[in-house]
This record gives C-alpha cells, structure tokens and sequence, in this order.
C-alpha cells in the first residue's frame, strides 16, 4: 500500500523481508547433528583434550559458557539430570541443536525445505541476551563450575 508523502510523489510501506527456504539448511543441520550423534559414543576421549576455560583460570569466575563441554558428555550418555545440573541453558541449546538438526534433515532427505530467518526481531534479542545473564547468574550462584 503507497501513501502520499509531501512534494507529491507516493511512499512505499516497507515490506517484510521474503522468506527464504533451503534443503541445504536442513542437509547441513541434520549433518552437524547425526555427526554429534555418531561421536557421541567417543565424547569423552574428545573432550580431554580441550583447554580448561581462559575466564575461570584467569580471574576465578565461570563464563557464561562454562560446563558446556562437561554438559555434552553428560547428554552422550544420555544423563540428561546431570548436563541440567551442569548448564542448563547449554543442555537446552545441545537438546535443540541435535533434536532438530535430526528433524531438519530427515525432512530435506524426504524433499522439504528449511525456513531460513531473514532477521531476528529486538524482542528476541533481549530475550537470548536476558537467558544468557540468567544461565551464567545461575552458574555463579550455584558454584556448579
């Protein structure tokens, strides 16, 4: 819908943003995922190698982050009570990546596309922003790390 502007002339309504869909998305998101899964079996001998957190060693306080590595080879053995325990937004955010990664791919191997998001609206900006500061209060009010 146009409206008239002064000077004449018309305006346009800014339009959303098209949405674009891709069996790409879901081939690589359902391939991060089976990947993780077919590893998982080996996560612990993975995970010994990885440098202990640069935060934490420096100044005594987790990072926001912190457990994420220690929450991953508690979900490889299927011990969702303790990757909870450990970091509950990872667990979440792990949970998400692979259950939906599986789901993404086993649909763009049966010929559906993904929904990829143009943009993320400010809402859901503060809202990812405000659950990190929640999760890493959690993490030092809880000593879990």
């Amino acid at each position: 819908m146009n409206r008239a502007v002064p000077g004449g002339g018309e305006a346009c309504e800014p339009r959303a943003a098209p949405i674009r869909r891709s069996p790409q998305l879901g081939l690589l998101w359902g391939g991060v995922a089976a990947t993780l899964v077919l590893l998982s079996p080996w996560a612990a001998e993975l995970g010994t190698g990885l440098p202990a957190c640069l935060l934490k060693t420096m100044l005594g306080i987790p990072c926001p982050a912190c457990g994420t590595v220690r929450t991953a080879m508690a979900l490889s053995h299927l011990d969702v009570p303790a990757a909870i325990a450990l970091n509950p937004l990872a667990t979440a955010a792990l949970l998400v990546l692979i259950l939906g990664g599986l789901l993404a791919g086993g649909m763009a191997v049966l010929g559906s596309e993904v929904r990829q998001p143009a943009h993320y609206p400010g809402w859901l900006r503060v809202f990812a922003t405000a659950l990190i500061l929640a999760n890493w209060g959690w993490l030092l009010a809880a000593g879990r790390v």
